[in-house]
């Protein structure tokens, strides 16, 4: 038998099943099958128990530990009853791939779709959308995290079994047959993983070894983890090599990194990751609040750029609660500096959180960063789940689209931009404990105090309970709003736009450079780029209510927002809450 990974189990052709368990300190551990009698494991070198025993794929099993409780494995590659239950062996050499010689688009080519996989019917409901997403004109969708959490439904941030599907999705195979699709569409396939903390509730790693935590070190979601430990790395970073080997996902974002204690574990997992894809291009993109601009000079491929997100959201909204105010007193200026060099903060103080933040990232191409309109954290963590479309003008909005979707950075959409979704997404959770959802409630009102709606003691009452069922249930997305004029017409406004950069722009990005771009008045902006072809794309915005003055060009008409709706070109500039792209082919 060929062991592939650390940790979990290790079915061969025969029937047995090598078992492993990294448990330091306890006196000893034992391997219970629901169907057959228990087995004592062996002790191994440094802290690991392992046993090699009959056990076919769909065996039934768990651990009892020598001086704690029995526990499901920590590695579990799928569950029988939520966090709780019975492990299950799986076999990953059953599944017969159809799509074996898939091989994914360049980097800086991706148009990128963020969706909830339990929001669009599970693994099944997903794949009965492929076709649509794909006639869209994206090219990569990204999951939230699906890996197990507690209760029947989650964001997947509260993931506390980090290989095994969350089985209210679907089977492994059912998640395997979803990437296998997507690859039949031209899609590639992103999954958002979690590595700086374990969810409340069905995490036992404190029982298996208490020393996979640190004692000195929290982060804002619970303990944090000890990337000291050899065993503890190898855990996380075997993960990822799992998902993209074992389920063949295209790429990885990584949440919250800032949240890692330990500057060595990122580059190592970049390293291992790209060892083990050999020639296959793999993505890895980072959510990180440190604006560390290093890491994404070898390491990884880009990072969500939320000040790119919060300028536009300032520009378009008027907003300046919590950290939205470290963008409002000239976000036009931010907005440009964005667009041009990528963060806004490198290394300048943020107000907001009381210390400097970032590094200079202007040396970076543009496909080092992602940009949104509108994402999970900026709509979900939002009191009452507003979409952008509900809080400024459909046009502004249009204007912030065309920038996003024609500029060289990858272009993000969250579930739902496509059509201009009115339908909230909500922060919602499914926890069985009254007492831990009680303490969800009070978490997210103390985390975004700083809000005026979870602030404000009226509205605060209102803000829909994140365990109750019916939070989930408006969360989830609703293509029958795709039918009304209005969003019938923006999906074609987007579909336009993506047709236009992959026929137009596509080829020619991972070459881009930004030639700079400024603030136009209080609330436009206008940006160049040199395409790797030689060509040039200019792209002017105006999020206020006037016309403003601004040079066009120079090219040739590329699009504009308001087609048939309104002047995006006004004399000598550009007309209000418009947005207008020129291109000049490269000279002969």
């Amino acid at each position: 038998m060929t062991r592939r990974f650390s940790y979990g189990p290790s079915p061969d052709a025969g029937g047995q099943t090598g078992f492993r368990l990294w448990a330091p300190g306890q006196p000893g551990v034992t391997l219970e099958r629901r169907d057959a009698e228990p087995v004592p494991m062996q002790a191994a070198d440094d802290g690991w128990w392992e046993c090699t025993v009959p056990a076919p794929p769909g065996t039934r099993y768990r651990y009892a530990l020598g001086n704690g409780p029995t526990v499901p494995d920590p590695a579990s590659h799928a569950q029988d009853g939520d966090v709780d239950g019975w492990s299950v062996v799986v076999d990953h050499f059953a599944y017969r791939w159809k799509q074996g010689d898939w091989r994914t688009h360049p980097w800086p080519q991706s148009v990128v779709y963020e969706l909830h996989a339990g929001a669009m019917g599970g693994f099944r409901g997903i794949m009965a959308q492929l076709p649509r997403l794909a006639a869209l004109g994206v090219n990569t969708i990204e999951l939230m995290p699906v890996n197990d959490f507690a209760g029947s439904r989650n964001w997947g941030y509260d993931g506390v079994l980090p290989y095994s599907p969350d089985e209210t999705y679907g089977t492994p195979d059912d998640l395997k047959a979803l990437v296998d699709a997507a690859h039949g569409h031209g899609l590639a396939v992103m999954l958002d993983v979690v590595y700086n903390h374990f969810g409340p509730s069905g995490n036992y790693w404190h029982s298996i070894a208490p020393d996979f935590f640190r004692k000195d070190v929290s982060t804002p979601w619970g303990d944090a983890i000890d990337f000291r430990e050899t065993p503890v790395r190898d855990f996380f970073i075997e993960n990822a090599i799992f998902w993209l080997t074992e389920y063949r996902f295209d790429g990885l974002r990584l949440d919250a990194v800032h949240a890692i204690p330990d500057a060595s574990f990122l580059p190592e997992l970049s390293r291992r990751v790209r060892e083990a894809a050999g020639s296959r291009r793999v993505y890895l993109v980072l959510e990180n609040e440190n604006n560390d601009a290093t890491l994404l000079e070898h390491d990884f491929d880009a990072q969500w750029n939320d000040d790119a997100h919060h300028c536009l959201h300032v520009l378009l909204t008027g907003e300046k609660d919590a950290y939205y105010a470290d963008y409002a007193d000239r976000p036009a200026g931010h907005l440009a500096r964005s667009l041009a060099e990528g963060f806004v903060y490198q290394g300048e103080e943020s107000a907001n959180l009381g210390h400097a933040r970032g590094k200079p990232s202007g040396h970076l191409p543009p496909s080092a960063f992602v940009n949104a309109l509108q994402n999970h954290d900026q709509v979900g963590n939002r009191a009452f789940g507003d979409r952008i479309y509900t809080l400024a003008p459909a046009d502004a909005v249009r204007a912030a689209l065309l920038l996003k979707l024609l500029a060289p950075q990858v272009p993000m959409l969250f579930m739902g931009d496509e059509f201009f979704s009115e339908r909230p997404f909500l922060f919602f959770t499914g926890f069985p404990s009254e007492d831990l959802a009680k303490a969800v409630r009070e978490g997210r009102r103390k985390e975004f105090a700083k809000f005026a709606a979870f602030a404000d003691p009226e509205k605060r009452e209102r803000i829909p309970d994140p365990n109750a069922p019916g939070t989930f249930e408006a969360s989830r997305l609703d293509l029958s709003e795709r039918e009304k004029p209005a969003q019938a017409e923006a999906e074609r406004f987007v579909t336009d736009l993506l047709k236009l950069r992959a026929r137009r722009l596509a080829p020619y990005l991972a070459e881009a450079r930004s030639l700079g771009a400024e603030a136009l008045g209080t609330h436009g902006v206008r940006a160049q780029w040199r395409l790797g072809d030689g060509s040039l794309l200019t792209i002017l915005a105006q999020f206020g209510d006037t016309a403003i003055p601004a040079q066009p060009g120079p090219g040739t008409l590329l699009a504009e927002s308001l087609p048939g709706l309104g002047a995006a070109v006004a004399e000598n500039g550009i007309g209000p809450r418009a947005a207008i792209a020129w291109l000049q082919e490269p000279a002969a």
